[in-house]
């Protein structure tokens, strides 16, 4: 992988304000001043919701901060 690039990152929780909150929360304090298209799709029972972030990644670092945060999240169920 070559930085910078585009980078989708898919974040996936039960379907709840606090998990979109805290998904673009943990975002925010990784890449300030990177902006970031965001897109959400819920799973087909409506309990799960899909977040896809894509941003300019820098660096192997950054990615590897952002999925350590996230995974750690209790509301978060799995990165991708």
């Amino acid at each position: 992988m070559e930085f910078p690039c585009s980078f989708p990152l898919k974040v996936m929780g039960q379907k709840s304000d606090a998990f979109e909150k805290a998904v673009r929360g943990i975002l925010s304090r990784h890449l300030p001043g990177i902006a970031v298209e965001y897109e959400s799709r819920p799973s087909g029972t409506g309990k799960y919701l899909a977040i896809t972030a894509t941003f300019t990644a820098t660096s192997r670092e950054q990615l590897d901060a952002l999925y350590r945060e996230l995974n750690a999240h209790e509301l978060v169920v799995m990165t991708l």
